[in-house]
């Protein structure tokens, strides 16, 4: 979805991504020329000062983000969202989508985002008030739901085979399951832990509900793991086909460490 106040007419050949979230940020200047990455950073958000104060200090603290760019794209890093195949979405029905797997109230506003490609829908929550801030910083930006850039460029990696492929996006308190089949999303899930026992018990709970075994099924882990952590380590003491996902060309393309692009995947393909 877009949001815009006016033209903008001066080319910069530079994009603008900023991931935000209740607990902080990240965001990333890309060259469109070359698609490489200028400039990185992250910023963790303190639990007792409003968020327009912290995302206000961050613009002070970050005069790149006060740039002029030809592209502006905000991430809301959430998991109130759902998806929906477009066979049975109807955009006058946002709210109904999401009541069964999140707390919606009448003044909530639902926003949807369209994978054309894959025929479904991602109806989600997107945060107002980031909204309203950042429209005073810029001219124009478009905003998304950060597992809509998740789960399409995971189909877009994933091959065309009548398997089922798992993947998990690790991330600080949650991570979400995605399953696909032959490029079509099968399952998509988000599970708060605080453990490594809860980690794995989802997965496996998982794997049971949908009949997967787990000496075939693959396994592939993103965002806040290696193969030196407790996470990867138990997963892979349970799923015999467990590996990192192959990040080999984005690594190419970016110039980014395989566990810098893993931690970002969201954030460098949006």
């Amino acid at each position: 979805m877009v949001i815009t106040t006016n033209d903008i007419t001066q080319k910069t050949y530079r994009k603008l991504s900023i991931q935000v979230s209740l607990s902080g940020l990240s965001f990333c200047v890309f060259d469109l020329i070359t698609h490489k990455i200028i400039a990185f950073n992250e910023v963790v958000f303190s639990d007792n000062q409003v968020i327009e104060e912290q995302l206000w200090k961050a613009f002070v603290t970050f005069p790149i983000l006060t740039n002029t760019y030809d592209e502006i794209v905000v991430i809301h890093n959430n998991h109130l969202n759902t998806f929906v195949p477009t066979s049975l979405f109807n955009e006058n029905y946002l709210g109904s989508y999401l009541q069964y797997n999140v707390k919606v109230f009448e003044s909530d506003l639902f926003a949807y985002d369209k994978l054309s490609t894959y025929e479904v829908n991602n109806v989600y929550v997107p945060y107002v008030n980031i909204n309203n801030f950042l429209l005073d910083q810029f001219q124009s930006f478009e905003y998304c739901n950060s597992n809509t850039i998740l789960v399409k460029k995971l189909l877009d990696f994933s091959s065309k085979q009548a398997e089922k492929e798992v993947f998990v996006h690790l991330q600080e308190n949650h991570f979400e399951i995605v399953i696909l089949k032959n490029q079509e999303l099968v399952l998509f899930n988000s599970f708060e832990y605080q453990t490594i026992e809860d980690f794995i018990y989802y997965i496996l709970f998982t794997f049971e509900q949908l009949q997967l075994n787990p000496e075939i099924v693959p396994l592939h882990l993103l965002g806040i793991c290696n193969k030196e952590d407790e996470f990867f380590k138990i997963a892979y003491k349970y799923i015999k086909n467990c590996d990192l996902l192959d990040v080999t060309q984005q690594v190419a393309t970016l110039d980014q460490t395989r566990t810098t692009v893993r931690k970002h995947f969201i954030l460098f393909h949006s």
